[in-house]
């Protein structure tokens, strides 16, 4: 006589995430086992079989249960919301058959929708890259060994879900998360949380991880943290693996395949050994505008500079690029900012330019910066020519009238150059930003650090001295 246990992940609680295969291991059974809320969610479908339920924490005694119940012969469905082998009774069940030498019993595990995946469904392209999940519960698993995973997530830049992130008792780990988490991730990173997933009152948000609240969760929430590409819209969160991105970015001419090349060459005659992923794709675009080698010395980047402004740009709010002058704007790559909604702005087109320059007796530069620091007092300012516009936002900055979501400082000449990029580096140490060092710069320099930040979802695939 066979003996046989199903173990069938029934999904996270819609009768509508329900596979084909869960649905007829159900319906072949004679007696279902779950955890009574699991029960609950599909009794339509259990109808008249015989049911045997237990509370929570009870995952053993309901394993020895469903044994014992096939060892008499009955056909028994073992039932876990999502999959089975997520964090459900299937690891158990074959753990026990395994340690006990239960010879005479059959299983077969009955996948289902993890709750993770259907969370990614409802908050869009989450999950495009590569990914992790967590569960926070230290119930069974040391709290020191959960932190070391958080932590290697955090490091490698998975995306990662987070299963079982708040509870009466649990009401500091996701906290716990969040702090490790900032130390690698922009505090852009969007984070969604997806409540009661296929269940009446299902709902989603979405967060900075920056906004983060543990109270924000519960046990009945799915976290998904993005990763450094990640970035939101309208409420969703989209993970690019480069599909797009990458072919976009080609714009289908020569233009881009001669400049990868170009990063080959680079690349075999430039000593980046010293230096990190960011710096060394930062010099390589600036050396391949500029054709000076140097360039990757005087490079100066604040720590994590370059994820977090590229995690701006992809954010649901774009920042506005605001430029000293107009040829920085022109060597943006449009295709990317148009797809991004990002606005380029320059004021010195501005008709009010010119009478505020008089008024105040300084530079159009300067007058435009006033304009923009208090229209845009959140922009990201990039800087290809004058120092006295550099100099004119530093001032804004200490005042705390500015807080520029991040500088680009590439004004080029001999007066006040240097000092206008001290004003910055030493004195707004708090503001993300590049520097090209000493008196060297020019429009086309910051025109490409701002390509090279767009871009840095590229540098990945990057590996020194192979090309990209």
């Amino acid at each position: 006589m066979t003996k046989k246990i199903y173990v069938v992940g029934i999904g996270p609680g819609s009768p509508d995430q329900l596979t084909p295969q869960a649905l007829r291991a159900i319906e072949s059974s004679d007696v279902v086992v779950g955890y009574k809320l699991y029960l609950k969610l599909i009794s339509e479908l259990i109808g008249s079989k015989e049911t045997r339920g237990t509370g929570m924490k009870k995952e053993r005694d309901r394993a020895i249960e469903a044994f014992e119940l096939a060892k008499q012969g009955k056909v028994v469905a073992v039932i876990s919301s999502g999959d089975s082998g997520v964090y459900g009774m299937a690891s158990l069940m074959w753990e026990m058959k395994a340690l006990d030498g239960i010879d005479n019993v059959e299983i077969e595990v009955v996948p289902g929708i993890s709750a993770m995946f259907a969370a990614a469904a409802l908050l869009g392209a989450p999950l495009g890259h590569d990914f992790c999940s967590i569960s926070l519960s230290d119930l069974l698993t040391p709290w020191q060994t959960i932190e070391n995973r958080i932590e290697a997530a955090a490091k490698a830049d998975f995306v990662t879900a987070i299963y079982n992130p708040h509870s009466t008792d649990r009401y500091w780990q996701l906290s716990r998360l969040k702090e490790i988490f900032l130390q690698y991730r922009s505090p852009a990173t969007p984070v969604g949380l997806a409540h009661h997933v296929g269940r009446p009152n299902e709902h989603t948000e979405v967060v900075a991880l920056a906004d983060l609240e543990a109270n924000m969760a519960d046990m009945f929430t799915v976290v998904i943290i993005g990763n450094s590409q990640s970035f939101s819209k309208a409420n969703h969160i989209i993970t690019p693996r480069g599909y797009y991105t990458n072919e976009l970015q080609s714009d289908d001419n020569p233009g881009r395949a001669i400049m990868n090349e170009s990063f080959k060459t680079i690349l075999s005659e430039l000593d980046s050994s010293d230096m990190s992923l960011e710096k060394l794709w930062v010099a390589l675009h600036c050396i391949h505008t500029t054709a000076d080698f140097n360039m990757a010395r005087m490079l100066y980047l604040s720590e994590g500079a370059i994820p977090k402004l590229h995690s701006h740009f992809y954010s649901s709010k774009p920042p506005v690029i605001i430029t000293d002058v107009r040829m920085v704007g022109s060597g943006i790559r449009k295709a990317i900012v148009d797809k991004l909604g990002i606005e380029v702005k320059c004021y010195l087109d501005d008709p009010r330019t010119d009478r505020v320059a008089k008024e105040m007796n300084t530079t159009r530069t300067q007058a435009g910066v006033l304009l923009a620091v208090n229209e845009h007092p959140d922009a990201l300012y990039a800087f290809g020519n004058a120092p006295t516009a550099l100099i004119e936002l530093t001032k804004h900055i200490r005042r705390g009238v500015a807080n520029p979501c991040g500088v680009i400082a590439a004004p080029v000449g001999f007066v006040n150059v240097k000092e206008s990029k001290w004003r910055l580096k030493y004195g707004c140490s708090n503001i993300p930003c590049v520097i090209v060092e000493g008196r060297k710069g020019g429009s086309n320099v910051a025109a490409t650090i701002i390509n090279a930040i767009l871009s840095w979802s590229e540098a990945e695939a990057m590996h020194p001295g192979e090309g990209v």
